[in-house]
């Protein structure tokens, strides 16, 4: 039987440990390597070649999404695996737009993350029916500018307009053209309501 090939990267010691003990007590699997921030992930990558990589979203020095689009960058066919404690339907769609094949969060069982690898390793997705759900919730016009994801950001830290506009560097007038457009695209009657849906769908995240 073939033996896969994995890489971990994930930040957390603990957390690494716990899926080192999981998979490598599957005769299928054998870990080349185990990252604890993104930089040192895609040189691991590149070192070992894995057959999968198995990644958490939020990395220091570089976030999981930018390790997913240097990887699909240097080599398209790497298959990625992402096993995240972000559920927001944006935070799935960008992993899955970005190139990665399946998508766990970190409560999924040790038996569904071996499936993941297993048919991620055979080309085939992996979108449990959670991720499948949040991705149908997705409101497909929810597509922000840079600037309107500044604006979101601030709009979910309770900042009004003028302190937006001093945070920014950009005029209070700006700042209203900018929120207006924010609350529009994403179908919200006010702020409050705007923030609820951001973090709902992991457009903005609250650390």
């Amino acid at each position: 039987m073939k033996q896969i090939r994995v890489l971990l990267i994930e930040d957390h010691f603990l957390a690494r440990m716990a899926l080192h003990s999981v998979l490598s007590g599957h005769s299928q699997i054998c870990i080349v390597g185990e990252a604890a921030d993104g930089e040192s992930g895609i040189s691991m990558y590149r070192e070992h070649k894995p057959d999968v990589v198995v990644l958490d979203l939020r990395l220091p020095r570089l976030s999981g999404f930018e390790v997913i689009v240097q990887l699909r960058k240097e080599s398209p066919p790497a298959r990625i695996v992402i096993l995240s404690n972000y559920q927001g339907s944006e935070d799935i769609y960008r992993a899955v737009r970005s190139g990665a094949m399946g998508y766990l969060t970190k409560d999924a069982s040790g038996e569904e993350l071996l499936n993941a690898i297993e048919s991620v390793d055979r080309g085939l997705r992996y979108l449990p029916h959670v991720a499948l759900d949040r991705l149908a919730e997705r409101m497909p016009s929810v597509e922000l500018t840079p600037r309107e994801s500044e604006v979101l950001a601030c709009i979910t830290q309770g900042r009004s307009n003028r302190e937006i506009a001093v945070q920014l560097c950009i005029a209070e007038k700006t700042v209203r053209i900018h929120v207006s457009s924010v609350l529009e695209k994403m179908g919200a009657r006010d702020r409050t309501q705007a923030t609820i849906y951001a973090l709902q769908r992991g457009l903005v995240h609250l650390d």
